[in-house]
């Protein structure tokens, strides 16, 4: 499905991205089964399981879009550091899987977001959550978008978390920016899509939570 190109000239200000995801996510999302995933552009990877049994089965988890509230908003990533054992070296948003002790979505993105990044809940203003994002390593992602305090101190788990860095808003809702892409895994070739920045290429589940973001913001 190609992205809807923005109709108007949309107020990226905080004060208008917190009514702009106000609006949007007041309407119903799409049905579970619609929800995006790694799987939408590899069906075969779903083979004989079926999509309702995959996000049954999948384990729960969040991660925080934070929305720093710049004049002309941006969008904070991480970039994982090179010797982890999973996703090392690619481009995310803080967060993680659910613990026990998290009440909801949106503790489990703080508590993370604090953890990766020594963001400060304090400074954090939730707005709302996207679709659930299957990935086809195993999990139910409950993205949850925020605006942050740009004055907010970040204080990085260098084990975990290389570096970060913020993309305008306009560019990441612009669909033009968006990339289909394939690369092998394992011994298949797995398509998704992408979002280059300068240098640093945003890909795999972090384009499809963006590009749904686009989708529930301004239409598929």
């Amino acid at each position: 499905m190609m992205l809807s190109p923005l109709a108007s000239d949309p107020d990226f200000s905080p004060s208008g991205f917190r009514e702009m995801v106000y609006r949007a996510l007041s309407k119903s999302p799409p049905a579970q089964p619609a929800s995006p995933s790694d799987y939408d552009l590899n069906p075969e990877m779903i083979a004989a399981r079926q999509r309702a049994d995959a996000f049954q089965s999948a384990r729960p988890a969040a991660v925080l879009i934070p929305a720093i509230a710049r004049p002309v908003v941006t969008l904070l990533f991480t970039q994982r550091t090179e010797h982890l054992a999973a996703h090392a070296g690619q481009i995310a948003f803080p967060g993680g899987k659910t613990e026990p002790s998290d009440a909801s979505p949106l503790a489990t993105a703080l508590r993370e977001a604090h953890e990766e990044i020594g963001l400060d809940a304090a400074l954090v203003e939730p707005l709302g959550t996207l679709d659930l994002y299957l990935t086809g390593t195993g999990y139910r992602i409950t993205p949850v978008i925020a605006l942050v305090d740009p004055n907010a101190q970040l204080a990085l788990d260098t084990n975990e978390v290389a570096d970060t860095f913020e993309v305008p808003l306009p560019f990441l809702m612009d669909p033009r920016n968006y990339q289909r892409h394939s690369r092998t895994i394992g011994d298949a070739e797995r398509h998704f899509y992408a979002v280059p920045f300068g240098d640093r290429f945003i890909w795999g589940a972090t384009a499809g939570i963006l590009r749904n973001m686009h989708e529930r913001l301004f239409g598929p």
